[in-house]
């Protein structure tokens, strides 16, 4: 009885860890609005089209990442700008970091948007 009692203990320490770092890894995304004055102005970041006048970005990088925006227009020259993930400090990802070491990564997010 006691060994049953054991096993279905460690049944639940594993779902009760599982749940935990599925948490975790959710707090690692960290996400921006990247808006322009000039509404016909098409936005790449890290060389990648995102949309025109107004984009979301998302990604997972750790602290400190640097993204590069650059916006063209036909016509115009293109104009970049950077932004890095250290504008904001993320509390889901410092309380699991307690926890965990590795959310320490992502301790940091992006400003809610960037008008550029």
């Amino acid at each position: 009885m006691i060994q049953g009692t054991t096993n279905a203990g460690e049944a639940c320490m594993k779902i009760i860890l599982i749940s935990l770092s599925l948490l975790l890894i959710g707090a690692c995304s960290s996400t921006t609005i990247i808006k322009t004055s000039d509404p016909d102005a098409r936005i790449f970041v890290n060389g990648e089209y995102i949309g025109v006048g107004e984009a979301t970005y998302s990604d997972k990088k750790v602290a400190f990442s640097n993204n590069s925006v650059t916006l063209k227009k036909s016509g115009c020259e293109p104009v970049s700008y950077s932004f890095r993930r250290n504008e904001k400090p993320d509390a889901g990802a410092i309380v699991g970091g307690i926890f965990v070491t590795i959310p320490f990564l992502w301790v940091t997010e992006y400003k809610k948007e960037h008008n550029l």
